[in-house]
């Protein structure tokens, strides 16, 4: 029986022929990964159990991005911690205020990982780096704190879906439409504990962006991770930035799948997904142009605040000015990221608009700071989840789109299809 690129990545690291779905297997890390939030848990366990080193100073990253730069005490507190642990264990990757990004966008830039690696993260949009034919996926902090330990995870091999896409995007659609159409069709739990891997002759018109971004979304469909297979985009990504051997996975002909689908990206159009879970997903063709007022708009977050992302808003916003009433929000997802979007001008563009450019952070996304909801407000935004809170207060709404769409929406103060400004 044949195994898919998700099996074979996990049989090399935990030194087996093959794995089998369902196996229970212990694998060897090639990096662990925390945030401001998660990091200080593991940390605690670390402790409580007596530990005194971690595997390896180099294989684990530290990044504060979450409610950084500090938004109160309790922030300010836990990075205090988590920095006084990476400089007793000389961790070589911590990211501070000054030298940080938003982790899932930091990652990838920095070079950390990349083609066969093996990644846990305690956060649940680790999946991310399958973008780079890697397995990578989010955990607890209590096994971040055992991998920072021993250098090694469990694993039940997961099961995988197959999602061929053929065909080229059209018009405005980009990677943001391809997952929202997809969570769509298949719900937020239709690929419980399994890999989603994208393949097909479809792959080759997404950019790496692109393909960050749909991975990012995998654990919004309930999978354990997403998963792309390495080609000459994702070489001309990787060289000279990975810090590792890239090793490159491809299924095996005779791969088993619980569920395969084709998704045409050329009959694709600009979607929203509506409150309060990603799969409530809507065309932008099956909105009125006054049915949803909006209040703020989001543009950022480790699924869309990449360079790519920047520069479709700076496209829909260029010479227009956003509506009034709405706060228009642009986050870069790291310092460089920020920088090139300064000197390319795009921060011109934003801020004639009328829009505000912050430093990166995870912000509003997660109810952090930077932009959080009253109630009765509704926002639009290119983040990844939208349940009931996630950006402030109980009553309020989060939309979730790409970034064409929501900066369209913040020229008109109702969610627009980017085509008609």
């Amino acid at each position: 029986m044949g195994m898919t690129m998700s099996q074979k990545i996990l049989a090399a690291h935990a030194g087996l022929d093959e794995v089998k779905a369902g196996q229970l297997i212990e694998a060897k890390l090639d990096l662990v990964l925390g945030n401001d939030i998660t990091t200080p848990v593991a940390i605690n366990v670390f402790e409580e159990n007596g530990a005194t080193s971690v595997f390896d100073n180099t294989k684990i990253a530290l990044i504060m991005d979450h409610f950084t730069p500090n938004r109160d005490i309790k922030a300010a507190t836990q990075v205090k911690q988590t920095r006084e642990f990476a400089d007793k264990y000389d961790i070589k990757n911590y990211r501070d205020v000054g030298q940080m990004g938003i982790e899932h966008a930091l990652l990838p830039e920095m070079g950390l990982v990349g083609p066969g690696c093996l990644c846990i993260g305690a956060d649940s949009h680790t999946c991310t780096y399958g973008a780079l034919g890697a397995f990578s996926t989010g955990i607890g902090s209590t096994d971040m704190c055992a991998g920072m330990m021993s250098g090694k995870a469990w694993f039940k091999v997961p099961a995988a879906i197959k999602f061929n896409l053929v065909g080229k995007p059209q018009g405005y659609v980009s990677g943001k439409d391809v997952i929202l159409h997809i969570i769509g069709k298949i719900g937020v739990d239709g690929a419980l504990y399994k890999s989603m891997e994208f393949v097909g002759e479809g792959v080759k018109y997404l950019n790496i962006d692109d393909r960050l971004c749909i991975a990012n979304m995998a654990i919004e469909a309930g999978a354990k991770n997403g998963i792309f297979p390495v080609d000459d985009i994702t070489r001309e990504y990787c060289d000279g930035r990975y810090q590792g051997t890239p090793v490159e996975y491809t299924a095996d002909e005779d791969a088993v799948y619980d569920e395969e689908y084709t998704i045409d990206l050329s009959e694709l159009r600009p979607t929203v997904a509506f409150p309060h879970l990603p799969e409530n997903t809507r065309t932008v063709d099956e909105i009125g142009d006054t049915e949803v007022k909006i209040d703020q708009v989001v543009i950022g977050s480790c699924t869309n605040g990449r360079i790519s992302d920047l520069r479709a808003a700076a496209d829909v916003l260029k010479g227009k000015t956003v509506a009034r009433g709405v706060r228009c929000i642009i986050i870069p997802g790291t310092q460089k990221i920020w920088q090139q979007a300064m000197h390319e001008g795009l921060f011109d563009i934003f801020i004639d608009a009328g829009a505000v450019v912050s430093t990166p952070t995870c912000g509003p996304c997660l109810g952090g700071h930077m932009g959080i909801l009253a109630a009765g407000e509704r926002a639009i935004s290119t983040t990844n989840r939208n349940f009931v809170g996630r950006m402030g207060h109980v009553d309020s709404e989060v939309y979730l789109s790409s970034p064409a769409v929501a900066a369209a929406s913040a020229v008109t103060g109702y969610i627009t299809n980017p085509e008609k400004i």
